[in-house]
């Protein structure tokens, strides 16, 4: 019989993921003091967030994976933007420019664990004051890291990106997929030869 997957993530973009590739899972939303992680170095950050929250679950026969994800620009993190005036102040600051997205991601069970990071380089068309005012009106940017949502409206914003998109999205779904592989964890559905296939 698998394994149970738990999304330790309240987070319906990194839910809408793991649905697309067929993977069951129940949400066990974490609710841990994020304040205690204190370093400012994107990569750090995210890892030990993943880390903190899936070690917050408690297991038995299931398999659990926590992510976190951040927005970074010339080395400051943007995260989910408290306001309408910190939303202004981070879409001004991506526009005409390359920015990193970093999401950090832990897997484990009673036998082990993996931790890894994923990023990617995302480049913004300049935007005008105008584009900007209108887009922090809607309700997109206020519970997404750097207050964009490339899955979503947020996309008119982007000229390019070198990477994984879906970690922007929130979850770099391809990797994920084949580090569940090592929890003997697979997408429903699919033939026995895709268990075989190379991390």
């Amino acid at each position: 019989m698998q394994n149970k997957l738990i999304l330790a993530s309240s987070s319906p973009r990194r839910q809408e993921l793991l649905k697309q590739v067929n993977i069951p899972f129940i949400v066990q939303a974490t609710n841990v003091d994020e304040s205690q992680i204190t370093t400012s170095v994107p990569e750090q950050k995210v890892k030990q967030l993943a880390i903190l929250k899936g070690s917050s679950v408690s297991i038995t026969d299931q398999v659990v994976l926590a992510a976190d994800t951040v927005v970074s620009y010339n080395g400051e993190i943007f995260e989910k933007p408290k306001d309408k005036t910190d939303a202004f102040d981070m879409i001004s600051a991506l526009s005409g420019h390359v920015h990193e997205v970093f999401t950090g991601v832990l897997i484990r069970s009673s036998d082990g664990e993996v931790v890894f990071t994923e990023r990617t380089e995302v480049e913004f068309w300049r935007l005008s004051k105008e584009e900007i005012d209108w887009y922090i009106s809607t309700d997109e940017p206020y519970d997404k890291a750097g207050a964009y949502g490339i899955q979503s409206i947020g996309a008119m914003f982007v000229k390019q990106i070198v990477g994984d998109y879906y970690n922007v999205v929130g979850l770099p779904l391809s990797r994920v997929v084949r580090e569940l592989k090592r929890f003997a964890m697979y997408p429903k559905n699919v033939p026995e030869v895709f268990h075989k296939m190379q991390r």
